[in-house]
């Protein structure tokens, strides 16, 4: 009897740990967001084989793009589709048109096109507070109403909702983590929502921004930024928090704990770094930041309230995109770890020695530049004018101060202005004539960090056609595998040994 007793506890162990295993083999893996804000888009089917090239198992979409979709299917990676705030107002106003929006963006893409769809998420960060309660009456219905339809599609196993909110919906009037919870005025709500998600299985996430409370204080201890902020670290009774995100992270399991939910499941929606736009958008900070975040992944490494249960984390972001608002700052523009023609902006260690991989296929426009003339003269009184013109119509956030192109000189500013004008209108004939201030070069105009584009030659790629092999992502299936000899050879040594 003892005997078998003790072969039937080792037989539970053993379930035990290939199930955790099996659990963290299908969490295992990178996350990044992939927008398409921008004027010269990389084709979806050159971005899907650069997520392949680079290891990327799960990818967050702000909106059902059909090109998008169409070349993640039969992919390996699993997509998380976002609905933008616009239509909350729609889908919390008839379920019709959520059965709608969820046969048309997520029923379809699944069955005739094998996208492999594991969320929908319901809104952008609609409860930030410069959004002035605009969708604080729309949000939850459009939940449930999407909740809703996933059900009637027979997805609901599957594919599950979720509301990516961003980091102030909760605070702490201590300043500690432990004094977490819920704004005030959308504390019902919000443990409403927890609720909801939690009674369909769903996440909730977060987007966590450690750039921008340095950016937003210019006191901020720098190193409590990244993860290494020992010398500034943050006591909360027996817990030492020397990085901003650990403390982040943990104000809102606090805050869940307080209101009666110690084990909802979070996935961190966004957290990266920007590379330009700002004194403290650069390469080297953006390095530093995002290899500490993808050690951090890999290890499988927890925050002290969740040591043992670390979040999904999507990196904010794949590809910088031109075309993004710059209300919150010149920075919005260039989040990327890729520059927006998928060009690798600084070296990564994605995991076991692999290091970032450029997009393969990329066809640009001819090497020239548009440039001010050398005959031209900055006390033109045309000049002013001409650069306001070109960088109303292009992205011109990398000449502000601080940033990699801030520190040019007259002419070489108003070169950059004239040249990020020309590349954005596919150099047009026409397009670099600024009062006869401007001719087009042969010769790289670039210095040092300051770098002048060629545009991506739209029109030689054939848009929405996937050449890639859309076989499943070989780390995923590697973790899997692993998982599973482990078990099986723990099993047969356990057993066989017994």
């Amino acid at each position: 009897m003892g005997s078998f007793l003790k072969r039937l506890i080792n037989w539970f162990l053993v379930l035990v740990l290939c199930t955790n295993l099996a659990s963290w083999a299908e969490a295992a893996g990178l996350g990044c967001n992939w927008g398409v804000q921008a004027s010269h888009l990389l084709p979806p089917n050159i971005v899907v084989k650069m997520l392949k090239d680079n290891g990327f198992t799960k990818v967050k979409l702000f909106e059902a793009e059909p090109n998008v979709l169409k070349a993640l299917g039969k992919s390996g990676i699993q997509v998380m589709i976002g609905i933008p705030n616009d239509f909350l107002a729609p889908l919390a106003n008839s379920v019709d048109f959520a059965v709608h929006w969820v046969d048309r963006n997520v029923s379809t893409y699944i069955s005739k096109f094998g996208v492999d769809v594991r969320y929908v998420a319901v809104g952008n960060e609609p409860f930030l507070k410069t959004y002035k309660d605009t969708y604080l009456q729309t949000t939850f219905p459009a939940l449930k109403n999407v909740q809703a339809a996933l059900i009637k599609a027979g997805l609901a196993r599957q594919v599950k909702v979720t509301i990516p909110l961003n980091a102030d919906v909760y605070q702490s009037d201590s300043g500690l983590p432990s004094g977490g919870d819920f704004r005030s005025d959308i504390h019902s709500l919000m443990v409403s929502i927890i609720k909801f998600l939690n009674d369909n299985n769903g996440p909730l996430t977060i987007n966590i921004y450690p750039f921008l409370s340095l950016y937003a204080d210019p006191n901020f201890p720098i190193d409590y930024a990244f993860f290494n902020g020992a010398s500034n670290p943050i006591v909360d009774g027996s817990i030492f928090y020397t990085n901003v995100f650990e403390a982040n992270y943990d104000t809102l399991i606090w805050a869940l704990e307080k209101n009666g939910f110690p084990s909802t499941p979070i996935i961190v929606g966004e957290i990266g770094w920007p590379t330009d736009g700002d004194p403290n958008a650069n390469v080297d900070y953006a390095r530093r930041f995002n290899q500490a975040l993808l050690n951090r992944i890999n290890q499988g490494i927890g925050t002290p309230k969740r040591p043992n249960s670390p979040p999904d984390i999507y990196l904010f972001a794949l590809i910088d995109e031109d075309r993004k608002s710059i209300q919150p700052g010149n920075f919005e523009r260039h989040w990327g770890v890729f520059y927006f023609d998928g060009a690798i902006k600084y070296p990564l260690d994605l995991g076991n020695g692999r290091a970032l991989v450029a997009a393969k296929g990329v066809e640009y426009f001819a090497r020239q530049w548009c440039v001010m003339s050398p005959y031209a003269s900055i006390s033109d009184p045309n000049l002013a004018g001409s650069m306001t013109y070109a960088c109303t119509y292009a992205d011109c956030t990398s000449l502000g101060h601080g940033s990699s192109c801030g520190n040019l000189d007259a002419k070489s500013n108003a070169s950059y202005a004239f040249n990020m004008f020309y590349q954005t209108a596919d150099q047009q004939k026409g397009a670099c004539v600024f009062s006869n201030l401007s001719v087009i070069t042969k010769i790289d105009p670039s210095q040092d960090n300051c770098r002048f584009e060629i545009m991506i030659d739209i029109g030689k790629h054939e848009l929405g056609r996937n050449n890639t092999s859309n076989s499943p992502s070989f780390p995923r299936e590697h973790n899997l595998l692993l998982a599973f000899l482990f078990c099986w050879v723990f099993f047969v040594h356990l057993f066989l040994g017994a």
